[in-house]
């Protein structure tokens, strides 16, 4: 069914129940835009409520698991559905799984990280930014993490998907770069969302470290996006120095710092 017409331009907004995504999606409806939001839990209607409200905008929740193929289709279909042009998509579904790659993981997590944080990232871009294009105009948001700077022990899939996102990424931006359509990374670091709990990662260090507050990095993802920044890396002041530290750091130190970071029973 067509969405009924607005004045008010569209954005696309994928794990968006809770954490980076649901505030990404605050963000798009207080500047203005309608949204269709996705997420696999039922979370997703929550945040549709709770965004509709006081004569918010219109929003459209779609609960798909985006890391099975028939999952994107079904969102790009709803998207195509309400016969409007995407003026933004904000590609932020994604999960963590942590443990040692050999026997403290299973390969069905692990190869479930790949299809949400790759495979689907890839996919539901196929299928939306072909439109942009045609129309020479549009912004797309890759949240990849300063995660993606590093090889990540005990995270390792985690680590090496989003270095495929942020190589990804940047590489459209390059393609895209006279074809009006603009693309931007957001690299946050540690934020309090329910990442590590999902990842199994609550006794280690990293999760029980200081984190940056979700609210703060979506306002920084989206004040990039609409610039039409390259990159961001949001959050504190650490993160930023952390990453540019990163460009100079040995990738073998990196690892060992990332090893005792994120150790099954390093918090303790």
């Amino acid at each position: 069914m067509t969405t009924p017409s607005t004045d008010r331009p569209l954005a696309v907004v994928t794990g968006a129940s809770s954490g980076i995504g649901y505030e990404l999606a605050v963000q798009f409806a207080e500047h203005g835009f309608d949204l269709v939001i996705a997420a696999e839990d039922d979370g997703i209607d929550t945040a549709a409520a709770k965004l509709r409200r006081d004569g918010g905008p219109q929003v459209r929740a779609v609960r798909v698991d985006l890391a099975r193929p028939d999952g994107v289709e079904e969102l790009a279909a709803a998207v195509a559905a309400t016969g409007r042009p995407v003026e933004a998509l904000a590609l932020n579904a994604g999960r963590g799984a942590g443990g040692a790659f050999v026997g403290g993981t299973d390969l069905s997590d692990e190869l479930n990280v790949v299809d949400l944080n790759v495979r689907s990232t890839v996919h539901l871009a196929k299928r939306i930014l072909p439109g942009m294009v045609r129309r020479g105009a549009g912004r797309v948001l890759f949240t990849s993490s300063i995660a993606s700077t590093m090889p990540g022990p005990f995270q390792a899939v985690y680590n090496g998907s989003k270095s495929f996102v942020q190589s990804f990424a940047e590489a459209l931006r390059t393609e895209l770069k006279d074809t009006g359509v603009t693309v931007t990374s957001l690299m946050p670091g540690p934020t309090d969302t329910e990442f590590f709990a999902r990842a199994e990662m609550e006794d280690t260090k990293i999760a029980a470290g200081r984190k940056d507050d979700p609210r703060t990095v979506a306002e920084q993802g989206f004040a990039a996006l609409m610039r039409g920044d390259q990159t961001v890396t949001a959050g504190s002041l650490r993160n930023k120095v952390q990453t540019a530290v990163g460009k100079i750091v040995p990738d073998r130190l990196k690892s060992e710092q990332h090893r005792r970071m994120a150790e099954p029973g390093s918090a303790s």
